[in-house]
Parts: structure tokens; sequence; C-alpha cells
């Protein structure tokens, strides 16, 4: 499912969007922005509470993630409240997903949606709920922590509040990596790196809602009672941000939930998005294509690989389209090195993770850092003085780019990659070949559509990574046989 959204901008953390990606990090009061979570406890936490609530509990607000049963009363809202008459309208579009499509001719270069300002969740939203809004902005508490336990507040209200009709039409239970128990992350994407990313964010969220429940919920549980502010409803909420929140530029940064526009599906064949409009004081967003009556009206979520896609949005796009897509190889020293420990120290240094580090691959190739890295981890103890530079380098924190070369290791640098792209390749091709007779477990019909919709996604993800790994594979086999002719070293 791919409804719209788009990044954001914050010392707090990164979404998915139209900007650069940075790193996903959490922090639940303004006074702690570089709060270190206790990661272990809380994925072990997530992990039980998961299995024995997310499939056993239905959240009492929401539809379905395809449904359309309350699309005419959003839309009813929306113009009672202020939206304009519209060129585009909600419907069911490919594989039963939601989207806007074209209600009459659209041209390219036109401004359409014109969201008011008196339509946008942010959070300096009103509360329906003053005193607990109240409670929270005095202990703090950041942006996306409060938005997220806005919007479950708003949500038990149901009809007593002014944004029932928006949640109504807000999934219950998203696709997106947040939404799946830490055995279907084990199960399916075990061969990905985007597993990983999954489980720390997931951690993230449960450290941050432990905190809160900590020094706030309990403390007031008759405006945060445990039945309504939990687990469950908090990594709804935040999945629900992460995959609709917009950062508005124009509006001094404002980021914010946008009714209506956040119906929008992504394409990677257009590159416009959402931004404030100061001359029509709304949000909007330009074409850049022309549309007919009828055909879908699409957004940029951004320049993301696939992996980025399913994480926070929940889907895969068809294979060989996503020319943004790649795919992270995992490298690591070897604990065998004479000169492990410096290596590592020059590593730690420069803020690159003390087990190993990731690094993308695209079809077009991989980046210098990868290079560097791989460089230091071949180079011998008559090298030491160069190390300092190639963790530099490995971490892009080198105040100098330059093409980084060392002629006397670069072959075993080349076929150190290989060795690790190779390695990648065979847990792929495991899962691949398993997934074809893989039981699924299941004790309903549900539990069997859930879990061959999300077996498909794994195979989707793990084949457009794979191919990824193969043509670099290929490259790497070839530059290694032109170097061994002689042909790069003359």
């Amino acid at each position: 499912m791919a409804e719209a959204s788009r990044t954001f901008h914050a010392t707090l953390f990164s979404l998915p969007t139209f900007s650069p990606r940075f790193h996903f990090k959490l922090s639940y009061s303004h006074s702690h922005p570089s709060l270190h979570l206790k990661r272990a406890r809380s994925v072990q936490r997530s992990i039980s509470e998961t299995k024995t609530m997310s499939l056993n509990t239905t959240l009492p607000w929401g539809c379905d993630i395809d449904s359309l049963e309350n699309a005419e009363a959003l839309q009813n809202w929306l113009s009672d409240s202020g939206l304009p008459p519209q060129k585009v309208g909600i419907n069911k579009v490919e594989m039963g997903k939601r989207g806007l499509v074209a209600l009459k001719k659209i041209n390219r270069g036109e401004k359409i949606l014109f969201v008011p300002p008196s339509l946008l969740i942010s959070s300096d939203s009103d509360w329906s709920s003053p005193v607990a809004g109240h409670v929270l902005k005095q202990q703090n508490v950041a942006d996306l922590p409060l938005l997220a336990t806005y919007l479950i507040s708003e949500a038990n209200l149901q009809k007593s509040s002014r944004w029932s009709n928006y949640i109504s039409s807000l999934p219950r239970e998203p696709y997106s990596l947040l939404h799946w128990t830490r055995s279907e992350l084990d199960r399916y994407l075990k061969a990905s790196q985007i597993r990983l990313r999954a489980i720390e964010r997931i951690a993230d969220i449960t450290g941050t809602f432990d905190d809160l429940r900590r020094r706030i919920f309990s403390k007031h549980p008759h405006l945060f009672p445990k039945e309504v502010f939990n687990l469950v409803t908090f990594r709804w909420s935040f999945g629900i941000l992460l995959s609709r929140l917009v950062y508005l530029y124009s509006m001094d940064g404002k980021v914010a939930l946008v009714p209506w526009a956040d119906m929008l599906n992504h394409s990677r064949e257009v590159e416009t998005y959402l931004n404030y409009d100061k001359s029509s004081q709304a949000v909007v967003f330009t074409t850049d294509r022309a549309y007919q009556p009828g055909e879908q009206v699409f957004i940029s979520y951004g320049k993301k690989s696939n992996a980025e896609l399913l994480l926070s949005y929940g889907f895969v796009p068809k294979q060989g389209t996503n020319l943004n897509d790649s795919v992270e190889l995992p490298l690591s020293l070897k604990i065998s090195d004479k000169c492990y420990k410096q290596k590592l120290k020059a590593l730690m240094k420069h803020g690159l993770s003390v087990s190993s580090q990731c690094y993308p691959i695209q079809i077009s190739g991989w980046p210098l850092e990868l290079m560097a890295y791989a460089y230091l981890t071949v180079s011998p103890p008559s090298m030491s003085k160069q190390f300092e530079e190639m963790a530099a380098m490995a971490s892009n924190e080198s105040i100098i780019r330059k093409d980084l070369r060392y002629p006397e290791i670069e072959e075993k640098a080349v076929q150190f990659i290989l060795d690790s792209c190779e390695s990648s390749i065979s847990k792929y091709s495991k899962f691949l070949k398993e997934s074809g007779s893989m039981d699924l477990d299941i004790t309903s019909q549900e539990q069997q559509n859930r879990g061959v919709f999300l077996k498909q996604l794994a195979v989707d993800l793990c084949t457009s990574e794979q191919k990824i790994l193969y043509r670099a594979q290929y490259k790497l086999k070839r530059r290694l046989r032109d170097m061994r002719s002689g042909e790069l070293r003359a």
C-alpha cells in the first residue's frame, strides 16, 4: 500500500519524503536531542507485546487498508471544512489500492488540491483534551512523540473529535515494516539488511513509548489510560506519521499531516511534491505531466530504494521500475587481522560501527566510501599511517574529497568486496529457494491472506536486491580480470 507522504527534516528524526534522507533518530524531549534508547530491552519487549497484541487487538478506529467505506464521508467533511472544489477524487486503483484520480482534465504545470492551513494536523493543533496537551508540552515532549500521542487521543474520542472523519479513513493496519511481527521479519526478510533497520526503528519507537509511559502516562492515568495509550496504538500512530507527514518548506519548515493530499500514491515518473503556496495560502502541488479524466494522479515520495519504500510505506515497486533502487552490502573488519584494534579505533573515531558497516550498491555502481572501507580492511601493518585517512573516507568525514587509490592493495580490496557480495548473494538465493516451499504459520483465513501477501513482498524485495548484487558481482569479476591481466596496472 502506497499512500502519500514525504520527508521530514527535524533534529529528531527523518521520515520518508521528498528530500535527502537522514538517519532515523528519536528523542523524547527537546532537552534530550541525542537520547540513546536501551534498544535490547525495547526490542525484546516489542517482540513479546507485538505477538500478543497486534494479532489479537483490533483498533476501534480506522478502516481496512484498501477500503472506500469512509471516502464519501471524508470528502464531504473536507468540503464542509474549507477544502475547495477538487479536480481529483478517491477511488480504487491498481491492485485494489486507494488513490486520487482525475475527475476532469488536469494540465501540466497546474496547481491542484489547495488544502487550507486549518485542515493541517501539526504540533500546534488544538487538543480536544487540552489538559492532556498541556501536560505533554510542560514536559517538553518533542514534536514526533507529541503528534503520535495527539493522534491516539483524537482517535479515541471518535465522533467527538473534529478529526473523526479523517481518522476513520486512515488504515487500521498498514503493511509498513513497523506492523510486521518479529517472527515475520525474521522469517521473510532474513536475507535483507532492511530487517535490522526495521528492528532498530521498532526499538526506537518502543523505547520512546516506554519513556513516555514512565514519565507521563503512568503519572496521569486519568488522561492517558493504558487501555488507549499502549504500544499497539503508539506503533499505529507512528506508522501513520512515518508514512504521511509532510515537510512544508514554505511554512517555515512546519511538519504536518495533510488530509486529502495523503491519499496520493507514489510514482518514479513524477518529481512533484507538496508545499505551501503563499499566494493561495494553501498546500498544493504542481503537476509535471497532464492527466486525463480517470487517470491516477501521482506524487513523488523521494528517491528511495525498494527497501526504504517497504520500510515506511509497505510496498515494493515492480522489478526494474525503480531507478533509485539499491541494496545495502554489509562489510566488517576481520578479527584475525593483526591490526584489528588499531583499525577499529580509527573507525570508531569517525563514528562507524564497531561490528559492521553497510554501504548502498546500485546497478550503476557503489560509493567511494565502500572502497575506502575495503582498503582499510585489507591494508597491511606497513600502511598503518594511512588507517586514519581510510577510516575518514569510509565515514564520509574526510575534509578533502578525492579518488582514494592504493594500487598496491587494490586487487585485495576488490576481492574483499567481491567475497562480501557473493556471501550476500548466497543468502538471497537460499531464501528465494526456500520461499517456494515455505509453509505459512497460520490459524485463520485472515492470517493466510496476510502471510501470502507479506511473503510476496519479501520475494519481490529480495529478487530486486539480488539482481543488483549480481550486477555488482559481474563488474567486480571483470575488474579483477582486467587487473590480473595487467590492463589496469598499466
